[in-house]
C-alpha cells in the first residue's frame, strides 16, 4: 500500500514516533551534530555583535523610547547572567561611541558581518539534509543576507508585540466596548502571536537556508522542538550557573565569554537537531511514495 498524499509534516512521513526518534539519533551521529554544532559556534560567536548591532539599529528607527532597553531585558531572561553582562556592556560601548550617521552605515556593515554566522548555519543543515550544495557562493551570501534580514524583522515584530500588545488591547477594548472576556482573550493571543513569530523565524531558516526540495510549512515538528529545546536548555543553563555554579569564581573575566560559547553550542546543537527531524520525515515521506517530498540528498535545481 503507497504511502497517503499528504504535505502535512505532522504525519511524520509515516513514520511511528519511536522510528523517528531512532532515525534522528542514527543522524546525529552519521552527520557529526554535536561536532558541527561545535564548528557553528564559534562562527557564530563573531557574527554575534554584528548582528546585535544590527537588530539594535533597527529599533533605533522606530519612534518608541527604551526599546533597545526592553530587549536587552529579554534577552537577560534566556542568557546566563554573566554571558548577559558582558553583551550588554559590549554593546552599549558600541552604540552609545556612534552617532546616528555612522550607526546607519554601520547597520549596513553589521548585516554583512552577521550573515557570515547565517552562512554557517547554511553549510550545517546543508549535512543535515545530506545536500551537496550546487549554489555559486554569491548566491549562497545573498541568500545568508536576506535570512539574517528576515530572521531580525521577525523578531523585531515579536518584540514590539510583546511590548504593546497589551496598550493595543487595552485601547481597542475601550474604543469599542468590548467586555472583560477580551482581555483574556486578547492575553493568550498576546503571547501566542510573539512565539508564532520565532516559529516563523526558524521555519524560515530551515526552508531556505538548505539546498534542497521541500514545502513551505509555516510550523513543523523540527522548528517546534527546536524552539521549546532551546528555550528549555536557556533556562536550565541559566538556573543551573545561577544555583550550582560560579564561573566568575572559576574562570574569573573569562567565565562570561565560557558561558557565552557554551549557550551558542547548545543552540547550534538544537538548531541542527531540529533540522534532523525534518529532513528524516521528508526522506520517510518520499520513501512512502509522497511525490512531494523530496529524496535524501536532493537539490533544488540551479537558476
Amino acid at each position: 500500500m503507497t504511502y497517503e498524499q499528504s504535505t502535512s509534516p505532522w504525519r511524520l512521513g509515516g513514520l511511528s514516533g519511536t522510528e523517528l526518534g531512532r532515525r534522528v539519533w542514527s543522524g546525529i551521529n552519521e552527520d557529526e551534530v554535536l561536532d558541527r554544532a561545535a564548528a557553528l559556534s564559534y562562527y557564530i560567536v563573531f557574527a554575534l555583535f554584528p548582528g546585535l548591532l544590527f537588530l539594535c539599529s533597527l529599533l533605533g528607527f522606530l519612534p518608541i523610547q527604551g526599546l533597545q532597553q526592553t530587549f536587552m531585558n529579554y534577552l537577560g531572561r534566556v542568557l546566563p547572567g554573566e554571558s548577559h553582562a558582558l553583551v550588554q556592556k559590549t554593546l552599549q560601548e558600541v552604540l552609545h561611541g556612534s552617532n546616528a550617521s555612522l550607526l546607519s552605515v554601520g547597520a549596513v556593515v553589521a548585516l554583512w558581518t552577521a550573515s557570515s554566522g547565517m552562512a554557517a548555519v547554511i553549510g550545517a543543515l546543508n549535512v543535515a539534509y545530506h545536500i551537496h550544495d550546487p549554489r555559486p557562493w554569491w548566491k549562497r551570501r545573498l541568500t545568508a543576507i536576506v535570512l539574517t534580514f528576515g530572521f531580525s524583522i521577525l523578531l523585531l515584530a515579536g518584540l514590539v508585540l510583546m511590548v504593546f500588545g497589551p496598550k493595543l488591547g487595552d485601547a481597542a477594548a475601550n474604543r469599542w466596548g468590548l467586555q472583560s472576556a477580551f482581555h483574556v482573550v486578547w492575553n493568550v493571543v498576546n503571547v501566542a502571536l510573539p512565539v508564532c513569530f520565532v516559529l516563523a523565524a526558524i521555519a524560515l531558516v530551515y526552508y531556505f537556508a538548505p539546498a534542497t526540495k521541500q514545502g513551505w510549512h509555516w510550523v513543523t515538528p523540527g522548528s517546534v522542538v527546536a524552539a521549546v529545546l532551546w528555550l528549555i536548555v536557556s533556562f536550565a543553563l541559566r538556573l543551573y550557573v545561577t544555583s550550582f555554579a560560579n564561573y566568575n569564581a572559576t574562570y574569573g573575566s573569562l567565565g562570561g565569554a565560557i558561558l557565552l560559547l557554551l549557550w551558542l553550542y547548545l543552540t547550534g546543537v538544537v538548531l541542527l537537531l531540529g533540522a534532523e527531524i525534518n529532513s528524516e520525515i521528508e526522506t520517510a515521506a518520499a520513501q512512502r511514495g509522497n511525490e512531494s517530498a523530496k529524496p535524501a540528498g536532493e537539490h533544488r535545481a540551479a537558476a
